[in-house]
């Protein structure tokens, strides 16, 4: 195997490795494919404040998330059908993460069961919430959840329909015979048929329900006694309206790219966010991740922690469990060697005056 030094090696390897149809699937995103390119590079945009002459021998990333004590502030985001990947799917990918003492939240989409990620190690896990037409099937994978023992539901509220993923469009994405949605087992939900399109486009759009709206969380709040989080807000307003409705925290996120084309970064609309929680509910940030350096910039902007999703599918891809491990080994080594070269010794220590903007600069310039 090619050297690896860091995560995005993996997508490489990941691509000569993986079906077409599958690395597609992972790798696309919505139409033009802006967004995609966007969550990664509006990170090149910010830099750096660094302090000098500050004891940094020994450095601590420990922190707490709603109450849970893990090792980084990096968790894993909810990523579909890990089995198309490697066999173990996303039990090898909880057991990675369990080893590296963090959070990795299962998706509705999995591959492999509520209940077989749960048992597979002992380990924080948060469970990823697709809202269907029946109410009962969500109940019922709500109250597996709970039963299992995770620790948070976070709810996904920017999917009401999935995206166009031209990429999926031409490869007639559908599931092979040996992968299935272990999830919805023994539920009525029909079949994934083959089409002329996207099978899995046609089926999630067939069972989500697209009337979801934030009356909805309420309702969501009186069936379990998990925290909730939502998944997909990335502006003031729907913060405001998230705080109002009692969630317990915030997952910026704009589905990887895979959504709507042309919506802005998601780590350009940290600030937006972080103004309007005030400190009342945790702000996290999910897409486009894949450096220390850009932990260290969403945590200066305010986030209280990140979540990756591709590069875990990537390295399950090339090296299964064990790719998982090291992709979240580096990771966490880049970040302490930019806390270290920052002159941070906690997380605490990553404050808004060691990054510059493209805002900041601006502000400068006019003065």
């Amino acid at each position: 195997m090619a050297l690896i030094t860091n995560v995005s090696d993996y997508e490489e390897l990941a691509r000569q490795k993986l079906p077409k149809m599958v690395y597609d699937f992972y790798a696309g995103g919505a139409e033009d494919q802006w967004t995609l390119k966007e969550n990664k590079e509006a990170f090149s945009k910010i830099l750096f404040r660094p302090r000098v002459l500050i004891d940094v021998s020994h450095i601590d990333m420990s922190t707490s998330i709603l109450g849970y004590k893990i090792s980084m502030p990096i968790m894993v985001a909810p990523t579909a059908l890990h089995k198309l990947a490697h066999q173990e799917g996303e039990v090898a990918s909880a057991q990675a993460t369990a080893a590296a003492g963090t959070i990795m939240t299962l998706s509705s989409w999995s591959s492999c069961s509520i209940e077989e990620v749960n048992s597979s190690a002992p380990g924080l896990r948060f469970f990823q919430l697709s809202v269907f037409k029946d109410r009962d099937i969500v109940q019922q994978l709500v109250r597996r959840a709970e039963n299992a023992g995770y620790k948070a539901i976070a709810i996904t509220v920017d999917a009401p329909r999935l995206g166009r993923r031209e990429a999926d469009v031409r490869n007639r994405f559908t599931l092979p015979e040996n992968v299935a949605l272990k999830c919805f087992e023994g539920l009525d939900l029909g079949k994934m048929d083959k089409t002329n399109a996207s099978g899995l486009a046609a089926y999630v759009t067939s069972q989500i329900d697209s009337s979801l709206s934030w009356k909805d969380i309420k309702w969501l709040q009186m069936i379990t006694w998990l925290p909730i989080l939502v998944k997909g807000v990335i502006t003031a307003e729907d913060a405001r309206l998230a705080i109002e409705c009692g969630v317990a925290g915030i997952i910026m996120s704009n589905h990887g790219g895979r959504q709507l084309d042309y919506l802005p970064a998601t780590i350009s609309c940290l600030e937006e966010v972080v103004r309007e929680a005030k400190g009342r509910v945790p702000v996290f940030l999910d897409s486009g991740i894949r450096r220390g350096t850009d932990v260290f910039k969403a945590l200066a902007l305010g986030a209280s922690g990140v979540f990756i999703g591709r590069p875990v599918l990537f390295a399950l891809a090339v090296d299964g469990k064990a790719g998982v491990r090291n992709a979240l080994r580096m990771l966490r080594d880049e970040l302490e060697i930019t806390m270290a070269l920052r002159g941070c010794t906690s997380l605490k220590d990553i404050t808004r005056d060691r990054v510059i903007t493209e805002s900041d600069m601006i502000r400068r310039c006019r003065l």
